[in-house]
């Protein structure tokens, strides 16, 4: 018996000898705006992926949480916004050296003040262009008011980047602000009224666009916190889609401002887009992916003659894809089946599907998940999940 115990006890302590190591994350000193000037803040040692930044514990929301809810109608625009913006953040802001945090300067009601209308005697100007007085007007005078006028901006989103010192402190490194612009212009003539609809060229929202950031470099390297501090920052201008668009907007053009400076100099442009398929912008712009998905869908019917359709989302970058989305919905009746089919669309993708670029297909029942094929460029075995 002795024996024995001592040999559970030798293998235990093996075990423990073999065990991960759960090393404890970085306590840093995060510099702040408060009366103590500092607080204490925890790094995490670990990104999820090496295109994701580490965020500070303890987490801190935007000054300007929820504005974005109320300004960009779309909730696709919304996410891409935000993902996106912090995608071209890493050209300049290196994620091996600096951690992520929400905006902490640009606060609520400044955003608000900043995506009105100007209007004279204002103290914090709005930047959407002025209209003249409206009273007495019609219906017609009205329309073409607000078409002569329209509101380009929707939003600003401000993103923060902190580096750390040899010393342990965690410090504002640099500064992304995205400016999410309208493609289309929804307005009202009177409040209860009918909708209008002003299509906004692609040149026209540059100019604006590019107007807008210049005041919105000036106005936040005048905020109280930043005027001493010689932060880069990052403008990108955002082109929204449609309201009722099924796919994202993308981000159009952006720039970078040294520490020293409150002008911009030259824009880059980005060269990015999101595609649905099928449609018949896809099939004329992208007839290879189109026909890659028409045969898919094709497999997938002889399986399932009586399901929905499948639906692709491709995000290209230089006319090059990055990623494809697709969606498959599907009415099952019973786990088995669910597993079958999914192993069905595993060999598809082996099959039928090139390596260069992300994979993404998720298979869904009424509306809920059923299961996940992802694969990441250049891997040639999916990964697969099914939900219980």
């Amino acid at each position: 018996m002795k024996i024995k115990s001592l040999l559970l006890l030798c293998m235990l302590l093996i075990m423990t000898s073999c065990a991960p190591s759960f090393n404890q994350p970085d306590e840093v000193v995060e510099e702040t705006q408060d009366e103590t000037g500092q607080e204490t803040a925890i790094i995490p040692k670990y990104k999820i992926a090496d295109e994701n930044y580490r965020v500070l514990l303890d987490y801190k929301l935007s000054q300007s949480r929820g504005v974005i809810v109320n300004q960009v109608a779309n909730r696709l625009d919304i996410d891409e916004m935000e993902e996106g913006l912090r995608r071209h953040s890493i050209s300049y802001y290196d994620p091996d050296n600096y951690f992520f945090q929400e905006g902490q300067y640009i606060t609520e009601d400044v955003l608000y003040s900043w995506l009105g209308r100007y209007e004279e005697g204002e103290s914090e100007q709005g930047l959407n262009p002025e209209v003249p007085d409206t009273e007495g007007l019609d219906t017609e005078e009205l329309k073409k008011i607000e078409e002569d006028n329209p509101k380009y901006l929707s939003h600003i989103l401000e993103q923060d980047y902190l580096t750390k010192t040899d010393d342990d402190v965690v410090q504002l490194g640099g500064i992304s602000i995205g400016i999410a612009l309208k493609s289309v212009y929804r307005y009202q003539t009177e409040i209860g009224g009918p909708y209008y609809y002003e299509d906004i060229s692609m040149s026209e929202m540059l100019v604006e666009g590019k107007k807008i950031a210049q005041e919105v470099l000036t106005r936040t390297r005048q905020i109280e916190e930043l005027a001493d501090q010689n932060v880069p920052i990052m403008i990108a201008l955002y082109r929204e889609e449609a309201q009722d668009s099924l796919v994202p907007g993308r981000f159009v053009a952006r720039t970078s401002v040294s520490g020293d400076s409150s002008s911009i100099g030259e824009w880059q442009t980005v060269n990015e887009e999101y595609v649905l398929f099928p449609s018949s912008n896809g099939k004329n712009k992208y007839p290879d992916t189109w026909a890659n998905l028409d045969d898919f869908e094709s497999d997938v019917s002889e399986y399932f003659p009586n399901y929905v359709s499948v639906i692709g989302k491709g995000f290209y970058i230089d006319e090059q894809l990055q990623k494809l989305t697709i969606e498959i919905p599907i009415s099952f009746n019973g786990k088995a089946e669910i597993i079958g089919f999914t192993q069905y669309v595993y060999g598809l993708v082996m099959e039928g599907f090139q390596t260069h670029y992300d994979l993404e297909i998720n298979i869904t029942s009424s509306g809920e998940q059923e299961s996940l094929i992802t694969r990441k460029s250049g891997d040639d075995e999916p990964y697969v999940h099914v939900y219980h």
